[in-house]
């Protein structure tokens, strides 16, 4: 999941009336351009409001340095830039040109032939149940050696922790050693300053900020002149480029003295399988780290914010966990039906990645019949999807699983998903993120050996709300500290 979203901040509303003075002013020549600047830092929720109060939930955007820019929480216009008319809606050169420094040619920043090539390629290795079996151990090794005595430290030492950063350090690790064969031990009981993790991180911090950037010229003349950012991003590149290659290097080598050798992470599959060239392998393992790194954590974060204040969720979570406890692991979370429920919607209403775009390389007129001109960059709003009144009813500002789930003739939960253009929180189409499943998988198993020993409990005052920070995926603003409390039930 790799937005083509921005640096911006907002304080989620729990409702939205209908005003006719959230359209930003017009003027010629510069556009909403100085109602843009004024609401730059809460810009997720300023468009959030105005497409909740648009016809059609669709708004053109007319910003100077920028041009027209359509933003929708449609799911017909979804459907159709994602699926019907994909072959005219790419990622385009902006996306492509402002990401290359970091991504190079990875699957998330191309178009065409060779997003087809890495995508089949990727899809095949995807689709193995060994990596299955493997993602299940990688994950599980890393809670129970790791995070697990991490947490009954805190219990038996009475200490607050920052837990975005606990999970944000467990994803960081478990994609390293799923997509390199690598562990960075970022989660160790010291919680180290891993030199790669430190650096990938500012990267994305970095590039993000351009594509979030109201005048380019800005960061390409800093660029120009290696001053700055810029002169930071490029040492930053270079640092994780390197320790890539290094670690594809030492894979091929390993490889080719143990002929035998069983290829279990993503970049041993892809060598094994003919794949040798390493600017193509470091880009697409590149990719996959930025996929799989942030996305997870900041799914579980929200997640373990929203059960706090929904103890009849956690309730309800913790009888399902009991319930299949007796099983293995793949399907003790294959029929976790009321926590997928619960993770789906806590994405909906904190998607890890609220905003994507695509660039239309022809005239169009989308389904609802907003005309799109030949270069207009066209983003579907998942932020304002999950929160549309008109897609989820009246309570759809409420934490409630059970819009997921429907009774078996037993009185069992089954799980009931949605249409993936009107919930795109994995994007949609033949982008439809890849890691998918294995997200769930990650983020079931966490949830299960957490809520089965501990009680996470934030430190914040009642009342008072988190903020959401969207760089290139969603965050929580200051960190998520909490008390950790071994579980007695």
């Amino acid at each position: 999941m790799v937005p083509l979203v921005l640096f911006f901040i907002v304080k989620p509303k729990k409702s939205i009336s209908s005003d006719s003075n959230i359209f930003p002013k017009s003027y010629p020549i510069i556009g909403s351009t100085f109602a843009s600047l004024a609401n730059k830092e809460n810009s997720i929720q300023w468009l959030s409001d105005i497409l909740q109060n648009s016809p059609s939930a669709t708004y053109t955007l007319h910003q100077f340095s920028r041009g027209y820019h359509v933003y929708t929480a449609n799911p017909s216009n979804v459907q159709h830039i994602l699926k019907t008319k994909f072959h005219i809606y790419p990622k385009g050169d902006f996306f492509k040109s402002t990401l290359f420094d970091f991504l190079g040619n990875g699957i998330f920043n191309v178009d065409g032939d060779s997003w087809k090539f890495q995508r089949q390629v990727s899809s095949h290795e995807f689709n193995t149940k060994s990596l299955r079996n493997f993602v299940e151990t990688v994950v599980i090794t890393e809670l129970s050696d790791r995070m697990i005595p991490i947490l009954s430290d805190a219990v038996d030492n009475k200490t607050v922790v920052e837990f975005q950063d606990i999970l944000k350090r467990f994803a960081f690790d478990n994609i390293c050693k799923i997509a390199f064969g690598f562990d960075p031990a970022y989660l160790l009981p010291s919680l180290p300053e891993a030199e790669f993790a430190k650096a990938f991180e500012e990267g994305v911090k970095i590039s993000s900020e351009r594509l979030g950037s109201l005048f380019p010229i800005k960061w390409k003349i800093k660029r120009f002149f290696n001053i700055g950012s810029e002169k930071r991003l490029k040492m930053l590149v270079s640092q994780v480029r390197e320790f890539a290659t290094n670690i594809i290097r030492e894979k091929k080598k390993e490889l080719k003295e143990k002929s035998s050798i069983e290829s279990v992470d993503l970049l041993s599959r892809f060598l094994s399988s003919g794949h040798s060239d390493e600017n193509f392998v470091t880009d697409i393992v590149i990719s996959f780290i930025l996929a799989g790194r942030d996305t997870t954590s900041a799914a579980l974060t929200w997640f373990f914010w929203l059960l706090s204040k929904n103890p009849q969720v956690e309730k309800e979570i913790l009888k399902e966990i009991r319930e299949k406890s007796s099983m293995s692991v793949y399907e003790e979370v294959k029929h976790m039906a009321y926590t997928h429920a619960s993770l789906c919607e806590s994405m909906r209403l904190y998607p890890p990645v609220p905003l994507d775009g695509k660039l239309a390389e022809e005239d169009d007129v989308l389904p609802d019949g907003t005309v799109v001109k030949k270069g207009t960059t066209v983003t579907y709003h998942v932020y304002a999807m999950g929160r549309s009144k008109e897609l989820w009813g009246p309570d759809f500002a409420e934490f409630k699983p059970e819009r997921w789930l429907k009774r078996d003739d037993n009185g069992k939960w089954i799980f009931v998903a949605k249409d993936q253009y009107t919930y795109p929180v994995f994007q949609a189409g033949p982008r439809i993120c890849l890691g998918k499943e294995m997200a769930f998988l990650q983020m079931k198993e966490v949830v299960a050996e957490i809520l089965k020993r501990f009680k996470v409990v934030p430190t914040v005052e009642d009342g008072v709300e988190p903020v959401f920070v969207a760089f290139l995926t969603a965050k929580m603003k200051g960190g998520f500290l909490v008390r950790i409390e071994e579980r007695n039930e």
